[in-house]
C-alpha cells in the first residue's frame, strides 16, 4: 500500500471538521514548502467573530476616549 493510499484510508475514517483541519493543515504545508510567508488579512483573522464595527461607531468611540484628555497641561 502506498503512502497516498495510507493517507486517503486515514482521511476516510476521520469526521468532516477533521477532514477539514487536515486540509487547512495541507494548505499550511505546501505555503512552508514554498518559502513564502503565510499572510493572513486582520479581516481574516476576525471573520469568524462576526463582528461589524462602523465608521460612525469608530468615531464616537473616538471622542468617548478623548473627551477627559488634559489638553491643558501639553499646551503648558
Amino acid at each position: 500500500m502506498t503512502l497516498e493510499q495510507l493517507l486517503l484510508d486515514k482521511l476516510k475514517q476521520l469526521p468532516i471538521d477533521k477532514q477539514q483541519e487536515l486540509l487547512d493543515f495541507a494548505d499550511f504545508l505546501s505555503e512552508k514548502s514554498r518559502g513564502q510567508p503565510t499572510l493572513t488579512s486582520i479581516r481574516g483573522l476576525c471573520a469568524d467573530l462576526k463582528v461589524d464595527i462602523t465608521e460612525e461607531e469608530i468615531q464616537e468611540t473616538r471622542q468617548e476616549m478623548w473627551s477627559n484628555f488634559p489638553r491643558e497641561e501639553l499646551l503648558s
